[in-house]
């Protein structure tokens, strides 16, 4: 045999032997987390994998209620769950928005389950925190546009109050001025009036003085002074 093959032979086995020995070292479990610690499905459009790889299992084992829910944290429209599936002894670490799972990763070992918990609800934490600004600024901006629209109510009613006070005090004035002149216009007439008056009153007095000219002057009574 060639040199070359030969060391093309040992390579191979170098190269697989960290591999078995994980598996091996897990007790021959079907968690295959210990020989891929980052094993996780990904849900993709058109993923066979996907479709029938562990988001599937999980989701035909949610349907059936064969699985408990023992954690679950919310984080905008995302989240993470932990599921325990008591017939297989397997824990089910799942990352999800809006109730979609999009990343699942299953073990038997409970501390490796909590760690990846902990990591994906990290990830939730990540991923919702553009969401949650965005929630928070639209709240903020609709809360702002009330309060313009009320100031701007308010000033409208304030606006309106002004131009009818203007008015009216406009109207008022015209009144004012009228009734001014009136009065004087009054005065002017009841001054003529009384001038008027007076000289009929004097007329009267000499025509009464002419009418009784030509009578006899009255006889004083006896006694009277």
């Amino acid at each position: 045999m060639k040199p070359s093959v030969i060391a093309k032979i040992a390579l191979t086995s170098l190269v697989m032997l960290p591999v078995s020995s994980a598996v091996m070292a897990a007790g021959g479990a079907s968690d295959t987390s210990a020989a891929y610690p980052d094993k996780l499905s990904i849900d993709l459009p058109g993923d066979s994998n996907a479709v029938n790889g562990d988001i599937a299992e999980l989701q035909s084992l949610l349907r059936d209620g064969k699985v408990t829910e023992l954690r679950k944290s919310f984080n905008g429209s995302y989240g993470a769950s932990l599921s325990f599936y008591p017939d297989s002894m397997i824990y089910y670490v799942a990352l999800f928005q809006q109730s979609k799972y999009w990343r699942v990763f299953k073990t038997q070992n409970d501390a490796r389950a909590d760690s990846v918990y902990a990591d994906f609800v990290k990830s939730s934490i990540s991923l919702a925190d553009t969401e949650i600004r965005r929630i928070k600024l639209e709240a903020e901006k609709a809360y702002a546009d009330k309060l313009i629209a009320a100031q701007q109510d308010r000033a409208n009613r304030l606006q309106a109050d002004l131009d009818i006070s203007r008015q009216q005090q406009s109207q008022v004035t015209s009144y004012q001025i009228e009734q001014q002149e009136a009065v004087r216009s009054l005065r002017t007439e009841q001054a003529a009036a009384q001038a008027q008056l007076r000289a009929l009153q004097q007329r009267v007095q000499e025509l009464q003085k002419q009418s009784d000219g030509d009578l006899p002057t009255p006889v004083k009574a006896p006694g009277s002074p």
